[in-house]
């Protein structure tokens, strides 16, 4: 859940770090105080994009930090799948805003923005005050409903991706491969020509770096073979001053004081020890000048060979090996050309039976789903009832197009109707903004419970609602917190009555300068901004006995 939420130097915000609890988190303020700043920081800190002129004024730099206590076992191994590892459980998503550009980090970290909203995606779920709008366009119906069906439909989706993928990579050869008579002739052709030339060539494997080693030797002959030379005769036994006569001479003169001082015998021994491995040297020299000993002939073959070796490769790939498996490619093609009927028969019955084993997947998914679907829409309906809609129909559709996708081959789209008498009808057909942003509120009710995110954050999910259809929905979000930590950002006193924190936001001016500022309340003080709720400027006595009673009230409730 989110602990914890830090910001700096963004938009009136001056400072501000917030602790969150478990359960219900609910946020109020008067308007203009704050509280879309406060959501908007979030986003930020999720990996939203960021504009300079989110910055206070006369800062340097801002700052958001979002500290996560992770427990829930399906986040950990998903976190881990991104080398996300929490520490003593915690994670830590942070942001920091510099003129046009940003840092991303997880715990301490360096990271780029899209692991940041990965990880977001993993540990935080936000309904923003326009999202119920993506009910309008029928592919987020399927989306929905596949969360659902989770369970159930994540397995059989793991293997259609790929199905499909077979599918229509065996569709591209087939259509590919009809050509006429004349076109495959040219293709069979230039293929012949191209494996002859890599055959005739006779490579081995590794030849071409042992010609151009030799090859390098022989270009460099000369000079190697004047510096052998000249090493030799400075250390050899040839005649004149060198290393082996001088070492010698030295050798004969200690000799001559042996017997009379061991320290001298000791001197002695070492150079013979020497003596004995210059002579090694010398004869491992004079081995090496043999290499050096090449004809013009072989200069000219070894050059040949290399000039073929790289124009192969200049051709059919970078190496040997590279050549090696074009060749196999290039002859596994020459000989489906030269049995070319047979070859389409394969290609036919490979395409066919992928889209035998990819119907049996679609259908095997739409099964699924159309039992889902049923059962999707009756907890919608029993969600939308608890909502105060008082006789709605909801129905999903599920129904087949006529090609696969890569997600099977099924369209969903939600049917409503909300007034007695209606027929269904499609959903953005019939229902406001405040219809939607309830079922929306249902839908997330709902799909909570299929998965493992575990804060939840609204964002003025009341609009466009009062009276009784709010007290509704305050329940509503009061049983979502019961199995979430929600944090909720509300105008409505009968959503913040249920809060189980509850804190204000508002805006403070001080020494001409103003900024946002917000803390948690006390029930005593939680009841004061009831009754600001109710009441607006003036708070009467009446009022303040409303806002006691809305407090005990939901408090019986929960």
């Amino acid at each position: 859940m989110l602990q914890n939420l830090h910001v700096k130097n963004l938009a009136l915000i001056d400072e501000v770090d917030i602790e969150f609890k478990d359960g219900l988190n609910i946020l109020t303020g008067e308007t203009g105080a704050g509280k879309s700043i406060i959501i908007g920081s979030v986003n930020l800190a999720l990996g939203g994009r960021y504009n300079a002129e989110v910055l206070r004024g006369g800062a340097d730099f801002g700052f958001v930090e979002l500290s996560f206590f992770v427990s829930h076992p399906g986040q950990i191994e998903r976190l881990k799948e991104l080398e996300i590892f929490p520490e003593e459980g915690m994670v830590i998503l942070s942001r920091k805003f510099m003129e046009g550009r940003s840092t991303s980090r997880v715990n301490g970290e360096t990271v780029a923005v899209g692991k940041l909203k990965a990880a977001a995606e993993i540990l935080i779920d936000i309904h923003g005050q326009h999202e119920h709008q993506s009910l309008l366009y029928k592919k987020n119906h399927l989306l929905i409903l596949d969360a659902f069906a989770k369970e159930e439909a994540e397995s059989i989706k793991d293997k259609l991706k790929p199905a499909y993928e077979e599918y229509r990579s065996c569709q591209r050869r087939l259509e590919a491969d009809h050509m006429g008579e004349e076109e495959r002739r040219r293709e069979a052709a230039l293929i012949q020509y191209e494996t002859d030339e890599i055959r005739d060539a006779q490579l081995n494997s590794g030849e071409d770096e042992e010609l151009e080693e030799l090859y390098r030797r022989m270009v460099n002959g000369k000079k190697i073979s004047e510096s052998i030379a000249e090493a030799y005769s400075c250390t050899s036994d040839a005649p004149g001053d060198n290393a082996s006569g001088l070492l010698s001479r030295a050798i004969r003169a200690l000799q001559e004081c042996g017997g009379f001082d061991e320290k001298a015998d000791e001197l002695c021994g070492q150079l013979i020890e020497i003596d004995g491995l210059l002579n090694d040297f010398n004869r491992e020299l004079s081995e090496y000048a043999k290499l050096m000993d090449f004809s013009a002939e072989e200069f000219y073959e070894t050059e040949n060979r290399l000039n073929q070796i790289n124009h192969l490769k200049s051709k059919y790939g970078n190496s040997l090996e590279a050549i090696q498996a074009y060749y196999e490619k290039q002859e596994q093609r020459l000989n489906e050309l030269n049995n070319y009927e047979l070859h389409l028969e394969n290609l036919r019955k490979e395409y066919e039976d992928a889209g035998k084993y990819l119907k049996v997947l679609a259908d095997e998914l739409t099964q699924v789903r159309r039992e889902k679907a049923g059962q999707l829409a009756d907890v919608i309906t029993q969600g939308l009832l608890d909502l105060n809609f008082a006789d709605v129909q909801f129905q999903v559709d599920v129904r087949e197009l006529p090609d696969f996708t890569p997600g099977g081959r099924d369209v969903v789209e939600f049917m409503v109707s909300l007034n007695p008498g209606e027929v269904l009808k499609p959903l953005g057909d019939v229902a406001s903004g405040g219809e939607l942003s309830r079922i929306m509120l249902a839908i997330k009710t709902v799909l909570a419970d299929k998965d493992d995110t575990e804060t939840l954050i609204f964002d003025e999910v009341d609009t466009g609602i009062s009276g009784r259809t709010a007290q509704k929905v305050s329940e509503k979000m009061s049983v979502l917190a019961r199995g979430h930590q929600v944090i909720c950002i509300t105008h409505l006193a009968q959503i913040a009555a249920m809060a189980d924190a509850h804190y204000l936001i508002e805006k403070i001016v001080r020494d001409n300068i103003t900024r946002t500022d917000i803390h948690l309340l006390n029930d005593t003080d939680s009841v004061q901004e009831l009754a600001r709720i109710l009441g607006g400027a003036e708070i009467t006595e009446t009022v303040m006995k409303n806002a006691e009673e809305m407090k005990r009230l939901a408090a019986n409730s929960k």
